[in-house]
């Protein structure tokens, strides 16, 4: 099994797809990757060749930030947004969405599970 940034990639998968286990790594950075070292799209992770990984491991690590260093700079983002106190920083701290999405209905992702008001319910006479 190809291990590459803490990161254990699956053998049957093809490289490119692969290489998305990584966080920080998408479609687009995948593909740039195996055009840049010269790997075909159709190869397989358990068909790469030692060397192959090498190049992989030293291109991911010149050219992205990923993984442990990535996740602790957008934690770090999230948290200067809380301190500062502005309009994101205070829907990150109550836990409703950022980016403008209705939270009358839906949401629920963000909010959690819906729990019951006590005494909301109308009594039909």
């Amino acid at each position: 099994m190809a291990r590459i940034a803490g990161v254990n990639l699956p053998d049957k998968k093809r490289v490119e797809f692969a290489l998305r286990y990584i966080y920080g790594i998408g479609p687009r950075r995948s593909s740039v990757i195996c055009h840049e070292i010269g790997i075909p799209e159709s190869k397989r992770v358990f068909e790469l060749s030692d060397d192959e990984m090498l190049k992989i491991r030293e291109v991911i690590d010149r050219d992205y930030q990923v993984e442990g260093d990535l996740r602790r700079i957008v934690t770090m983002n999230v948290k200067r947004l809380m301190d500062l106190g502005c309009y994101r920083g205070l829907r990150h701290r109550k836990g409703l969405p950022v980016h403008g999405q209705r939270t009358h209905t839906n949401a629920r992702t963000r909010k959690g599970k819906a729990r019951a008001i006590p005494g909301k319910k109308k009594v039909t006479k």
